[in-house]
């Protein structure tokens, strides 16, 4: 591997033990066996680097999350194997929901998210049968509410079979009340 492989590799594995905002250009370097001038040349900055890791870290659990659900299942099945990749990926998890608190003060870092937020849409669409942006909308924001309820309370964590039972009830409700 050369400087530019290795930067990434010490970034990354910074960035699950620390966090972003905990990672230092230091941490990253010495984790890499580079120079800190190495990260300016290669990436321009910290963030650059970090930023670029955690879009790769994204893809990798979607592609995760592909091979899992390769295989067609019902709904349960396929929560249940959602809720599994959560324990896969659980410092990516954490980390998103920490850079959330910091998109106020970063545009650049919104930006990013912003455009991977709408690629994760489109993919989730399209993993779980659609090519709706607005299906792939709704599938996010179950994730996204279902990762945060996992990160603070795996335990109670609805099952799959209880977030059907509410999504039905929701529904329903919702549906007859419209009439």
């Amino acid at each position: 591997m050369g400087n530019r492989e290795d930067l990434l590799d010490g970034a990354k594995r910074c960035l699950y033990d620390k966090g972003y905002s905990r990672t230092t250009a230091r941490d990253i370097a010495t984790a890499a066996g580079v120079s800190l001038a190495a990260i300016g040349y290669h990436y321009g900055t910290k963030e650059a680097l970090l930023n670029e890791v955690l879009v790769e870290a994204m893809r990798e659990w979607g592609d995760d999350l592909s091979r899992v659900l390769a295989e067609p299942g019902d709904f349960e099945t396929t929560w249940g194997k959602v809720i599994d990749s959560f324990v896969r990926a659980r410092p990516l998890w954490a980390i998103q929901f920490e850079l959330i608190a910091h998109m106020e003060r970063t545009p650049k870092l919104r930006e990013s998210f912003v455009e991977a937020g709408r690629q994760a849409r489109l993919g989730l669409a399209e993993l779980f049968g659609s090519d709706s942006e607005r299906m792939g909308a709704v599938i996010q924001t179950l994730l996204g509410g279902l990762a945060a309820q996992w990160l603070v309370d795996p335990d109670g964590t609805p099952t799959p079979a209880e977030l059907l039972e509410g999504l039905r009830t929701l529904v329903g409700s919702t549906l007859g009340t419209s009439s």
